[in-house]
């Protein structure tokens, strides 16, 4: 179980320190609404030494010139997050409610894994790459592609994947040579402030390298954004919030990058076994509460077997098994607040009153009076231009949309949206599928129930769903600058 009572510190140049004015706030346990313990709070002078410690080490020491340091140095980071998993974990489901099951993929496990893939990556890139000899009007030149870190990263995180985000940006940041500023949503603070303190006690990581500023004060993130020190600010987190901390670095012409919102769809085609659909759709629809980016929240259906579906997904969904995020057979677990609760159904309602109808769920279960829970909710004749069906919802709450065109309608129906993270594609036949998934303006698509997700795959949208890619090679690049060096060939 976790340590509950303790108070979480801040790491800002090498030590752990307590916010600069003495002040704490609540991390709260959203399946119990019980007070887990608290988190220095950051102030804006906190975040100014950070970003002074992080351009400090960044101009002053060797770690952006040292890549076989930075190799050794994640290797021990990754090693003392798997000497201490258990607690880690322990601590993410009581703050987040992220089901325990979840915490052995994408929540820890995973994005641990990939620390270690990240630096093999670093351990062989190729740094410098000679593009040979070329004639000029000055005589033969030998060239030279150098790629060098960018500097000084602000990175800016959620609460609900935040093991897996926040190491998504650290590692590769770490291992380009950038010095890190590590700002966390204040509702799930101790996944960052855990990792600050492993990387002071337990990595040779230099002081300043890696700086984490958590904060109940939503300006202290725009502080970090805007201040001229910062190179880069890598940005995951609503789409609104994007836009903000885009306008705040263009003052400086500061690069970004941004992983945003989706409300991504998944195309049954009429050739698709409904029982598949079904299972599909509410696999997703109530994977940690629906809380994640990338889920399947609209679920497209031709009118012929519209019906069939639908009863197959309500009885899928009713014998779902969610509540006690520490049970390993949960497969749902709360909402992260109980503000984010009162949001999810206030789009349920915004749904029926344009017409759509519940065909489940829809509201609190009477049998958890205490934790911010949701039932698994399915909106029936949703249309594709409905709220629900165009904004983001955040929570377990499907829109099952019909289409009657064939496949060019329902290609059309799923591009119809302000964004563009991803996609899903059931049918019998592969290759149909495969050149529906290739038609969908979306970032990642999965295909057949095809499994996109992991840290050598880069993540990223198109239009609203953000700027640039996590993960992968291109994900590492994010955090490189590239130099171009020509050497006059003497005669």
């Amino acid at each position: 179980m976790p340590r509950t009572g303790r108070t979480e510190l801040l790491l800002i140049d090498g030590r752990l320190v307590p916010a600069s004015d003495g002040g704490t706030f609540d991390n709260v346990n959203p399946a119990t609404e019980e007070v887990l313990g608290s988190t220095a709070d950051g102030t804006s002078e906190d975040m100014d030494g950070g970003i002074a410690a992080a351009r400090k080490a960044f101009d002053n020491t060797s770690w952006s010139t040292d890549p076989a340091f930075r190799v050794h140095c994640l290797r021990q980071l990754q090693a003392a997050l798997i000497k201490n998993a258990d607690q880690l974990k322990a601590d993410l489901v009581a703050e987040i409610g992220t089901p325990v099951v979840l915490t052995g993929g994408p929540q820890f496990d995973t994005p641990v894994e990939g620390v270690g893939w990240v630096a093999d990556l670093s351990e062989r890139y190729a740094w410098e790459v000679e593009l040979g000899e070329a004639p000029g009007p000055t005589g033969t030149s030998r060239r030279l592609l150098r790629r060098e870190p960018v500097g000084v990263v602000g990175a800016i995180t959620p609460w609900n994947f935040p093991t897996q985000i926040n190491l998504a940006k650290v590692a590769p940041a770490l291992a380009a040579g950038c010095t890190v500023v590590l700002k966390p949503a204040p509702d799930s603070p101790w996944a960052a402030t855990a990792l600050g303190r492993i990387v002071a006690e337990e990595t040779d990581i230099p002081a300043g390298v890696l700086n984490v500023v958590a904060s109940s004060r939503h300006e202290i993130g725009h502080q970090l954004a805007a201040d001229p020190r910062v190179d880069m600010v890598s940005f995951t987190g609503s789409t609104a919030t994007g836009r903000a901390v885009m306008s705040a670095a263009a003052q400086n012409l500061t690069k970004v990058f941004l992983e945003l919102g989706g409300k991504s769809a998944l195309i049954a085609l009429d050739d698709a076994d409904p029982a598949t659909a079904a299972v599909t759709a509410a696999f997703h629809i109530t994977t940690h509460a629906g809380q994640g980016c990338a889920i399947l929240s609209r679920l497209l259906v031709p009118r012929a077997r519209y019906e069939a579906t639908l009863t197959t997904l309500v009885e899928t969904l009713r014998g779902w098994p969610y509540g006690d995020p520490t049970d390993p057979s949960t497969l749902m677990g709360p909402l992260i607040s109980e503000h984010q609760r009162r949001r999810v159904l206030s789009y349920v309602e915004r749904g029926v009153a344009e017409g759509a109808r519940i065909a489940l769920g829809g509201g609190i279960p009477a049998a958890r009076p205490r934790g911010w829970f949701v039932e698994p909710t399915v909106l029936a004749g949703v249309r594709e231009n409905d709220t629900v069906a165009q904004e983001e919802i955040f929570g377990p709450v499907l829109c099952v949309i019909p289409y009657d065109g064939g496949d060019d309608e329902a290609v059309r129906i799923a591009n119809n949206s302000a964004y563009g993270l991803s996609g899903g594609v059931i049918s019998a036949s592969p290759e149909r599928a495969q050149a529906v998934a290739r038609r969908l303006r979306v970032g990642t698509v999965s295909v057949n129930g095809g499994n996109y997700y992991g840290f050598d795959v880069p993540f990223g949208g198109y239009r609203n769903s953000g700027i640039g890619r996590e993960s992968g090679v291109a994900g590492f690049e994010e955090y490189l600058q590239i130099k171009a060096m020509a050497e006059a060939v003497r005669g």
